[in-house]
């Protein structure tokens, strides 16, 4: 029986930093990389401060191609410039590297898919985290968008990179989401889309779980505690909600089962650069404030992004609000695994996927999570002999009745729910096991051989170049 050929994937991410998007490029990477295949990273943007580590230490082959655009102009364009970025990367791949590679995986951003196949004859397979003209229209609900008031300039702004969006995803030749949600959402919001997405569940690397911690590491130190903790992993960005936390925790401690030196850790990615990320910390800061709660912002020792200066925010030694700002690996481990996490709360809603709910499952802790999104197909909520976690509407008071179940969980109950989350998160979303379905993605783009281009394909694309850039020009 003939070995199956290894394949030379090329990856194409706009930013490499710290989030559920690039965790995700990273873990598929590794596992399509112990699958044999020869696999390399291009991105416009790798902070070696501000990353996985997988990406900086010589794991992944990580190419940065640093591109003359900024991310924003003026904290506008976003994602126009987006779109040059993505056509700056692609230029450099179609003019030196495009040979090199059999397939490209191109996912967040669909700006290049024409240009690899039309003009470097390449495969592509594009991941659908979640369509960008629903995140940028509005608050999302499934069934409808909540739409923001916006004038007629941003509308007219808006459309020819909403349409961008959708046309240059279909020319995809396999197309991904990552869980029923996001493909039942493309569908219904690309009507030319002629067939769905195929699901391919995020997986995550469980034995980096399951590595022991180096308790005795500084950083690892000012982050762990034995008072019991409840444990919140988001990028602080408004639309993660982690005020939620905030709002339940408060709730929490007023009631008379719950242990009174109980601490919230909210932890997650922070880039200075970026208002949301300022702004949202900001907020949440104020919101712990306004709760009477102490809280101290920190960052790990050999971050380039230095804590932010607020008010009495390092005075508390054990302060019952902690902002862990860009974590390390082994810090997120040593959370996970501590004694004393009673749960993780995943505080999102309408997620597209969320890898936060099965981070706290594989690491055997109850999750509680929005009642909506992907969270309700990665956690189960039931019987109590069947759970592996709580899926509640974000109402503060909802949940922390929630997490006072939680904290009653006698010590069999929370033993069995232990087992469960961790049978579950190993069996359906290990990286193994999406890295065996990419795998069969990829082959089957590679399957379908050369490309033959139309004349209108190649219009397409030609006149896909000449508008991306004349939008450019004119807008800036």
């Amino acid at each position: 029986m003939a070995t199956a050929r290894k394949l030379r994937v090329a990856f194409i991410h706009p930013d490499l930093g710290i989030g559920g998007a690039e965790r995700l490029v990273v873990d598929a990477a590794l596992g399509l990389q112990a699958l044999g295949h020869s696999v390399d990273i291009y991105t416009s943007h790798h902070d070696k401060e501000h990353c996985f580590d997988e990406t900086r230490n010589g794991t992944l082959r990580v190419h940065h191609v640093v591109p003359p655009f900024p991310r924003s102009w003026k904290g506008k364009f976003h994602i126009l410039l987006a779109h040059a970025r993505q056509l700056h990367l692609t230029k450099f791949l179609l003019s030196s590297r495009v040979d090199q590679h059999d397939i490209f995986f191109v996912d967040q951003l669909s700006t290049c898919i024409p240009l690899l196949r039309f003009c470097g004859g390449k495969r592509v397979v594009f991941y659908c985290h979640f369509p960008d003209k629903l995140l940028a229209n509005g608050a999302f609900v499934e069934g409808k968008v909540l739409k923001r008031k916006v004038g007629i300039l941003k509308r007219i702004y808006r459309y020819p990179m909403d349409w961008l969006e959708e046309a240059t995803t279909g020319q995809a030749d396999v197309i991904l989401a990552n869980s029923k949600f996001t493909a039942r959402v493309t569908m219904a919001h690309f009507s030319s889309l002629k067939t769905s997405p195929e699901v391919v569940y995020p997986g995550i690397n469980i034995h980096a779980y399951q590595a022991s911690v180096d308790m005795t590491d500084p950083d690892i130190v000012q982050v762990t505690s034995p008072r019991p903790t409840l444990l919140s992993l988001n990028r602080f960005e408004m639309k993660k909600n982690a005020a939620l936390a905030i709002e339940a925790f408060f709730r929490l401690r007023g009631k008379p089962t719950v242990p009174d030196n109980m601490r919230l850790v909210l932890a997650g990615g922070y880039d200075p650069r970026l208002e949301d990320n300022i702004r949202t910390l900001s907020n949440l800061i104020d919101l712990a404030r306004a709760c009477n709660l102490t809280y101290k912002v920190i960052t790990p020792s050999k971050s380039s992004a230095r804590a932010p200066s607020f008010p009495d925010a390092t005075s508390h030694t054990e302060p019952d609000v902690l902002f862990l700002l860009n974590f390390t690996t082994g810090q997120r481990s040593a959370l996970l695994q501590a004694p004393s996490t009673v749960a993780l709360l995943y505080t999102p809603a309408n997620e597209h996927f969320g890898i936060g709910p099965v981070e706290g499952m594989l690491c055997g802790l109850p999750v509680l999570a929005c009642d909506s999104g992907g969270p309700t197909e990665s956690i189960v909520d039931g019987q109590l002999s069947e759970r592996t976690g709580w899926l509640r509407t974000p109402d503060p008071g909802v949940w922390a009745d929630a997490l006072e179940d939680i904290c009653r969980l006698s010590e069999v109950e929370r033993a069995a729910l232990t087992r469960r989350c961790k049978d579950r998160a190993m069996s359906m979303f290990g990286m193994e096991a999406m890295a065996k379905a990419m795998d069969v993605s990829l082959r089957e783009a590679v399957d379908m051989g050369a490309i033959h281009t139309s004349m209108k394909e190649v219009g397409f694309a030609l006149a896909f170049v000449v508008g991306l850039i004349l939008t450019i020009i004119f807008r800036l």
